[in-house]
């Protein structure tokens, strides 16, 4: 697998964890955004690095499991995520008695973003045996960290700007992203 390829996988297996970051960047309070933002982007690029290596290890052993629950899964998670984002921004109290981005939460969407990460490394070990499934860990952890760490940023600058809306479109997008992995894996799109 050449450089461009592993960039290609990299920005492709980011997507996910970059919506989510704006998303859930809305809701961070000002002097959280920093910290906020780059909670996110180590999670979710620690995940990210991951979750391809532990699928490589899994090999073809575990492949038929795992990508007949991984959409669910990850749906499951987003939209439950999402929703109850959606149903704060109408009804939640006007100040968060909790942080906006819990560490259970954190762990959260870090699973649910990189599950495609892991197919990514099952499909990896089938297809080509030799690939350097570490450069592209590294590569995959590096883009995923630097998308997230922009989204949660710009997410909090929007979130700043256009208030609990933000947050009820955050989780519309939560919910979309987990709509949009169901579909695709049941055929639909």
């Amino acid at each position: 697998m050449d450089i461009a390829t592993m960039l290609l996988l990299a920005a492709g297996l980011s997507m996910d964890a970059l919506a989510v970051s704006i998303g859930r960047g809305a809701v961070l309070l000002r002097q959280e955004r920093l910290r906020g933002a780059l909670s996110m982007a180590v999670a979710f690029g620690l995940f990210q690095a991951l979750m391809p290596v532990a699928g490589w290890l899994l090999g073809s052993a575990f492949a038929g499991l795992i990508e007949e629950v991984d959409h669910w899964i990850a749906f499951l998670l987003l939209a439950g995520i999402g929703g109850r984002m959606i149903y704060e921004s109408f009804f939640g109290e006007e100040e968060l008695e909790h942080p906006a981005l819990s560490v259970r939460v954190l762990l959260l969407l870090a699973v649910a973003t990189s599950i495609d990460a892991l197919a990514v490394g099952i499909g990896l070990r089938l297809a080509d045996p030799a690939a350097p499934i570490l450069a592209a860990a590294l590569l995959i952890g590096i883009v995923t960290f630097s998308f997230s760490l922009c989204g949660g940023l710009l997410g909090s600058r929007l979130g700043e700007r256009f208030g609990r809306s933000m947050e009820a479109l955050g989780g519309a997008v939560l919910v979309g992203i987990g709509l949009r992995i169901l579909a695709e894996h049941l055929g639909g799109w």
